[in-house]
């Protein structure tokens, strides 16, 4: 039996893990205050980064109503993340949603440049009541569209957007019973 030597020991590096970080931009205009979908939203993203939170997953929150989209989180893993820091969120006025859209871009395209492994998830909680037709974010791997419209008279934005992006529809209620 030979003795152990310097020159029979190789490093190996350990490829990255991926990872996924999940954007999340959240429709908080005045037409998601109608009958609870706002508070429905805010439950179900408190959910979704639950989820985010035990996968080790990272996260960023993206808010827009009233003139402005806002980063409100991340990209980072949730670790605090609660109801609580939801609670502030207010709802009301218009609906900014390109300028949201092209805050997500620019958050997805910064992300692909610092860890390029990393899988983009866009997800847009909306009713779809907003003008306009952004552009698909180049960086996101896939788009979830959750649609909160509820009104008899239904435009069906979140879908077209959906089918325009190459992207997921969803309602609120197909994600919770997928829990």
């Amino acid at each position: 039996m030979q003795r152990l030597r310097a020159d029979h020991l190789r490093f190996v590096r350990e490829a990255p893990a991926r990872g996924v970080l999940h954007c999340f931009v959240l429709d908080c205009s005045g037409s998601m205050l109608a009958g609870a979908r706002f508070a429905l939203a805010k439950g179900l993203l408190a959910a979704l980064f639950a989820r985010a939170r035990a996968d080790r997953h990272e996260a960023a929150l993206i808010c827009f109503g009233g003139v402005s989209a806002d980063l409100r989180f991340g990209p980072a893993i949730p670790r605090g993340w609660s109801e609580r820091w939801l609670d502030p969120i207010g709802g009301g006025g218009g609906t900014p949603f390109a300028p949201a859209i092209e805050r997500a871009a620019r958050l997805l395209a910064g992300a692909a440049r610092r860890k390029p492994g990393q899988q983009r998830w866009l997800w847009v909680l909306s009713d779809g009541r907003s003008a306009g037709m952004p552009v698909r974010p180049d960086a996101a791997h896939r788009v979830v569209f959750v649609d909160f419209e509820s009104d008899a008279v239904r435009l069906g934005r979140c879908a077209q957007l959906a089918r325009a992006w190459d992207g997921e529809y969803v309602t609120p209620r197909q994600l919770i019973a997928a829990d």
